[in-house]
């Protein structure tokens, strides 16, 4: 048997405000690769630099986040499932899933929390395959092409959607 792919989880639970649950960055397949495949595309931060600068993004905010990475659908849609309760929002890239998994997009329309779909290049100028997300269908906004910096940007939205609801 072989042993399951080791997953990179930044500070899970980490320690929110009183009354104010974090918000849920979910990166999926190949995001653990992140400063070594397709450098030209993506760019050389790592899966490590972004979860910083989400983390200082958030402070900056006055919100906390919750990053977590997986290649396993199955772990990202029960980590959807779970953040019901748990979490504000959630921001989500879901790599090669936002094209093929209506099982993410069934997950993220029960949670019933804020989605915003981020993708660190522009699909859209990309294969014809990836120019359609079943992400997008449960997102309240969708921000691609933008690096690592796109993740930034929707936190900043998201402290707004927060902020508006309390």
């Amino acid at each position: 048997m072989m042993p399951a792919p080791r997953r990179k989880n930044s500070k899970r639970g980490a320690s929110a405000p009183k009354g104010k649950l974090p918000v849920l960055v979910l990166n999926g397949p190949n995001l653990n690769m992140l400063g070594v495949r397709e450098t030209k595309i993506y760019g050389n931060a790592t899966l490590r630099d972004l979860d910083a600068l989400c983390r200082k993004t958030a402070a900056d905010l006055n919100i906390t986040v919750d990053c977590r990475q997986s290649n396993i659908e199955g772990e990202l849609v029960s980590w959807v499932q779970q953040s019901r309760k748990t979490h504000s929002s959630i921001i989500i890239n879901a790599g090669g899933y936002s094209h093929t998994s209506v099982a993410l997009l069934d997950a993220l329309l029960l949670s019933d929390l804020p989605v915003i779909e981020v993708h660190i290049s522009n699909i859209y100028g990309r294969e014809h395959f990836r120019h359609s997300s079943y992400i997008s269908k449960a997102a309240r906004g969708v921000i691609a092409g933008l690096g690592i910096e796109g993740y930034a940007f929707a936190l900043q939205a998201m402290a707004k959607w927060i902020s508006a609801r309390r």
